[in-house]
């Protein structure tokens, strides 16, 4: 299953990821520095991965990076590629001890500079070396026999067209010209053309064929001394090849920014995700971070995995793909540690059917339509029913007991004289007649029917609660009203962070104008008129709550409903 943002350590998330799966991973991992400035979330699960970095130096940092990579490349296919992004600090290390041993030197394919668009100046601060302000990024093939690559290209500049495409055609096409001689033959290129040879000591670059074709669709040009040269088109070239992660890969705009420190343009991610994927291939990025790899995965039709330790990286990277998302795009799911009971318990039923019995170790029903009211089953084909309720009662027992049997017959028989759950039965909670029946079909029967709760399938927590306090700061001669609002969060995990939209669309979603809010509180500005505000607030548990505001500004401001 594809397209998930996952909470948690990538080692442990990479292990259960099916071999030869995943066509293109970009990891951008932390950095081997030792300054603090590398824990950028600062919450829980960041600080501890940032721990286990650093308990033994380099050699400890090269072995916990490595085991990681080991199974990246398990799980790349042989036509798939990986992007190792990194710094000067141990940029060597990584290439030598990790790169060429789990890859091959024979796989390495580029070593690419990106420079940064900010440094941190230390020349200016005294340093005694030049800036060092580029990151490496190592491009390593699975198996350099089978992967694949898409040469990218660029528009060329303005000045070069003027330069290079100066001639016009009476259609007004713009193209250049390139001689029709060469200096060595082959094969039918010496003959007359227009009553001429080629120049003294060359040949016709094409045969006679070509250039009677050439001539047809009127692709020759001749100068005043009636010598043949070849049109190029400048409508027909693709521009100048992509050679590097130059200037052009850069932020395009400050709304681009999110506030994360090490965040990386998307211009950059879109030269990586479209010369070694196609549309409809898996993007992995295991140190997610501030979202990039997956938002341009998401935006180019890109399948897509995401994996981070940070509560509040994977919730950003949530708001983040809200943010961009469209009645195009496809859904995507979010796997936490633990789940909110109202979320699950009110989700779509095929959607959650087909969630909880994957979470349970088993495989969906996608049929829908006669399967006996089974939702799933179990790798023995042991069939699970799905109901998203509390207090499931007796007829639930007696309907799956019948489904049971008719669906197969050899099966049941088979799992109630090997003494074995002849089906499960998954839902929230189950009623005492349920519980008896389930009790007399062992004791009486020899039938066993497991009953299982969601929450021993999955975690369930309290999700947090949220309320807005607004207070009138200002008011201008246009009635302008500078307004200060101020969340106040609760939750048994601790809060997180808060997220506001001050143009909240209940049909669009939530859409957020600021991401993401440590100190709980925002001031805005709104004109006469009705407005709606939205905030959500995101617990330790990556759990969340959202309050609507609906705000009446006029002769004053009033809070309404």
């Amino acid at each position: 299953m594809v397209n998930r943002l996952i909470l948690g350590d990538n080692l442990e998330i990479l292990k259960t990821v099916e071999r030869e799966t995943v066509d293109l991973i970009y990891l951008d991992p932390p950095f081997f520095s030792n300054r603090n400035y590398e824990v950028i979330w600062g919450d829980a699960g960041e600080v501890r991965s940032f721990q286990d970095r650093w308990a033994g130096g380099m050699e400890h940092y090269i072995a916990w990076l490595k085991e990681r990579v080991e199974q990246m490349h398990r799980i790349l296919k042989p036509t798939g590629s990986i992007f190792l992004h990194c710094d000067w600090h141990a940029d060597a290390y990584i290439r030598v001890e990790i790169l060429d041993k789990i890859f091959g030197m024979n796989n390495f394919l580029n070593e690419i500079t990106w420079k940064r668009t900010t440094t941190h100046n230390e020349t200016k601060q005294g340093a005694k070396h030049f800036g060092r302000i580029q990151d490496k990024v190592f491009f390593y093939a699975k198996n350099i026999k089978e992967f694949v690559f898409y040469p990218q290209f660029e528009k060329y500049k303005s000045d070069y067209i003027a330069q290079s495409y100066h001639k016009i055609d009476a259609d007004g096409r713009r193209f250049k010209t390139t001689d029709l001689s060469a200096a060595k033959p082959g094969g039918d290129t010496l003959y007359e053309w227009k009553g001429a040879l080629p120049p003294k000591g060359r040949y016709w670059a094409y045969s006679k064929k070509n250039m009677e074709e050439f001539e047809a669709q009127n692709l020759i040009y001749y100068s005043e001394t009636g010598k043949p040269y070849l049109k190029q088109y400048l409508d027909k070239m693709p521009g100048n090849s992509v050679d590097d992660f130059g200037e052009n890969c850069v932020f395009r705009n400050k709304a681009e920014r999110i506030g994360y420190p090490t965040q990386k343009p998307e211009a950059l991610l879109e030269r990586i995700i479209k010369c070694a994927s196609s549309e409809g291939d898996t993007v992995l990025d295991p140190f997610v971070g501030g979202g990039t790899t997956v938002a341009v995965a998401d935006k180019l039709n890109r399948k897509w995995i995401g994996i981070d330790q940070s509560v509040q990286a994977i919730k950003v990277t949530e708001l983040r793909l809200d943010k961009q998302r469209d009645l195009f795009s496809a859904p995507f799911t979010v796997q936490l540690h633990k789940y909110d009971y109202d979320t699950l318990r009110y989700k779509n039923a095929f959607e959650f059917e087909a969630w909880i019995v994957q979470q349970f170790g088993g495989v969906s029903n996608t049929k829908q339509h006669g399967d006996f009211g089974l939702d799933g089953k179990m790798p023995d084909n042991t069939p699970i029913q799905v109901k998203r309720s509390d207090t499931v009662g007796r007829n639930v027992i007696d309907n799956f007991f019948a489904a049971v049997q008719r669906s197969d017959k050899k099966l049941f028989n088979k799992n109630v004289t090997g003494k074995k759950p002849v089906g499960y039965i998954i839902a929230f909670s189950f009623g005492k007649g349920a519980v008896e029946e389930v009790a007399r079909l062992k004791n009486k029967e020899n039938i066993i029917i497991e009953l299982v709760k969601v929450e021993d399938i999955v975690p369930i927590a309290k999700k947090p609660t949220v309320r807005v306090e607004i207070n009138e700061l200002s008011r201008d001669a246009k009635g302008v009203r500078e307004i200060a609002f101020v969340a106040v969060g609760t939750s048994e995990a601790g809060i997180e962070f808060y997220s506001w939209d001050f143009e909240y669309h209940a049909e669009q979603g939530f859409k957020a104008g600021v991401m993401l809010d440590r100190e709980d509180r925002q001031t805005a500005k709104f004109k006469a008129g009705l407005h709606v505000i939205a905030v959500k607030v995101v617990d330790n548990d990556g759990l969340e709550s959202m309050e609507v505001i609906h705000l009446k500004v006029n002769g004053r401001v009033e809070r309404q409903g």
